[in-house]
């Protein structure tokens, strides 16, 4: 009996990690399906609109059709940043998967040096994809 409760607190324990990964896949999966490289798909990138300068994220859309076509040049070509963003993020669902499995609580978030150094990253890459020598970071 002891075992069945044990099992059943660890089911509940990874409910919202793997929860996260089905909706990350279905996700993933309709893109995949419904082009964005199509016109009338999706929606125009409100400040590509307003402003027509490129934000951080232009092109994400694109790069997951990519991923989710195992094209990761095509990929690439569309947004570097969130692709090399994607291991990451695979680590720290991982991290948060495993803590849960072992029944601990996950840990805070990262330190504010490693937050505030993605945010500078995030800034230049958004600066420089809209400025003539970066244009092989635009989409």
């Amino acid at each position: 009996m002891a075992a069945q409760e044990t099992a059943a607190r660890t089911l509940r324990s990874v409910l919202a990690p793997l929860g996260v990964a089905a909706a990350t896949a279905a996700g993933v999966a309709f893109v995949g399906v419904v082009d964005p490289n199509e016109p009338g798909h999706y929606p125009t990138c409100p400040f590509l609109w307003l402003t027509g300068l490129y934000c951080p994220g232009c092109g994400t859309l694109r790069a997951v059709h990519g991923l989710a076509h195992l094209d990761v040049g095509a990929a690439l070509d569309m947004n570097p940043l969130f692709v090399a963003m994607v291991p990451v993020m695979v680590f720290w669902w991982a991290r948060w998967l495993v803590a849960r499995w072992r029944g601990r609580p996950p840990r805070p978030v990262p330190a504010p040096r490693l937050l505030w150094g993605f945010i500078a990253v995030i800034a230049v890459y958004w600066v420089a994809r809209n400025l003539p020598f970066g244009a092989f970071l635009a989409p």
